[in-house]
């Protein structure tokens, strides 16, 4: 691979434009349809790599002595907990055994057969055992926007521009895409109703994040400091953290989210690594007034990854993009998010995941949410079918997309995909 992370060539057959060159190689857990255990793997083309196999073979061990016992898993957390340097040289071993020239694993066609496994032969997995699971607020956009349909007169609390705002959210309830989200039941207050009632969720939303999965954790009471805070992360997945408005708007003051967002949230199954996305590093918006000591980062730590959000309703036959943003607009950075989660002495720990928060730009074709794009319900969607879409209706699937464009490269997360089951009927409940 060249300095600037353009792809080299790679013996299996990788197509132009595809999510997954050589430059990539996504993490994630992966069981052949056929049956056997689950185990670890790489995405290389329309093929994933399995590791476990590579391992047991031995062209693992030089890079990782803990090979065999990392990779026959699973989940990712065993790899994970290892840090970034072991990282980095699975990926340098991986990526030499991928080049064209090299004759190792190329001309062994019994393990070749054993290792190189079709994408469309298997089932993907929850990438890692979530521990906790915390959603960040860090898009100004998306909260001017927000605060501005609930507080006009204050649209951004005065706390927002000082520390990243997050809230602990379900870790039970990650699914792995392709899952499907049942519409969830609660207690809402309509505007004109004398109390509120038990009910299934109307206004339900999608909200367009990324996760960041984070690999060794940090001692209770050992605060991580956003110069080392990086070192931490193992990756990126993308993450819908699926909403109930109308139950938040009744339950979340005075303490925030609940029932509103325990129901599930959906993350992609491919663990984009951070040494894939350096090329991608960017610098992020500016930020006034400057943020207090322990926040202070330099560099570039923003990231240029493209986002899209497709919406396809049971009347439609093929999905149709509603909304195009990028992970630069974020007003606060992953390592300010970790300094401040960590500075009261929280201790993070392997395979737990950091939501963005909705990435919402400066455009109204760049918002993250189904609340912004059609503005509180009061300028819903026209789709393609004629159908209308304020909020999300049973059987509509939301995709979500994300990739960092290169020099005839791509470096791509997949997707994350769900469809919105009906709620269970009352007689069941």
């Amino acid at each position: 691979m060249s300095a600037t992370g353009h792809p080299s060539r790679s013996w299996i057959d990788v197509s132009a434009g595809s999510s997954f060159p050589v430059t990539n190689l996504p993490f994630g857990i992966f069981r052949p349809i056929a049956g056997g255990e689950a185990r670890v793997g790489v995405a290389i083309g329309e093929d994933i790599l399995d590791l476990a196999e590579l391992a047991a073979a031995g062209l693992l061990t030089a890079a990782l002595p803990e090979a065999p016992g990392v990779f026959a898993r699973s989940s990712l957390n065993a790899y994970l907990a290892l840090g970034r340097p072991a990282w980095r040289r699975v990926r340098a071993e991986l990526q030499r055994l991928l080049s064209a020239d090299v004759r190792d694993l190329r001309d062994d066609a019994a393990l070749r057969a054993r290792a190189v496994v079709a994408q469309d032969a298997v089932d993907l997995l929850l990438p890692v055992e979530v521990g906790d699971f915390t959603d960040f607020y860090a898009s100004k956009e998306h909260a001017t926007n927000v605060g501005s349909m609930f507080r006009p007169e204050n649209p951004l609390l005065p706390n927002w521009v000082h520390l990243p705002v997050a809230y602990h959210g379900r870790s039970s309830s990650i699914v792995v895409s392709g899952t499907p989200v049942r519409r969830p039941f609660g207690q809402v207050m309509p505007d004109d109703a004398a109390g509120p009632s038990f009910a299934p969720a109307r206004l339900l939303d999608f909200e367009l994040e990324l996760g960041a999965v984070v690999g060794p954790g940090n001692e209770l009471d050992a605060p991580v400091p956003a110069a080392a805070a990086l070192d931490h992360v193992f990756g990126f997945v993308l993450l819908n953290d699926w909403s109930a408005r109308d139950v938040q708007k009744w339950e979340y003051q005075p303490l925030g989210p609940f029932l509103a967002k325990n129901f599930a949230t959906t993350i992609s199954p491919w663990v984009v690594t951070l040494d894939a996305l350096e090329p991608f590093r960017c610098a992020q918006p500016g930020r006034v007034p400057e943020p207090l000591p322990y926040l202070r980062t330099t560099g570039a730590l923003a990231y240029d990854i493209h986002l899209e959000v497709l919406l396809q309703t049971s009347a439609m036959s093929d999905p149709v993009v509603i909304t195009r943003s990028n992970a630069r607009h974020l007003y606060w950075n992953l390592a300010q998010m970790i300094a401040h989660h960590t500075c009261g002495g929280c201790n993070l720990r392997t395979g737990d995941i950091l939501g963005t928060g909705t990435i919402s730009g400066p455009t109204d074709d760049s918002l993250g949410s189904l609340l912004e794009l059609a503005w509180r319900g009061t300028r819903p969607l026209v789709l393609p079918s004629g159908e209308k879409r304020a909020f999300l209706g049973d059987g509509d699937t939301v995709i979500l997309r994300g990739w960092c464009e290169g020099d005839g490269f791509r470096i791509g997360f997949g997707e994350c995909r769900g469809t919105i089951l009906p709620p269970i009927a009352a007689t069941q409940r």
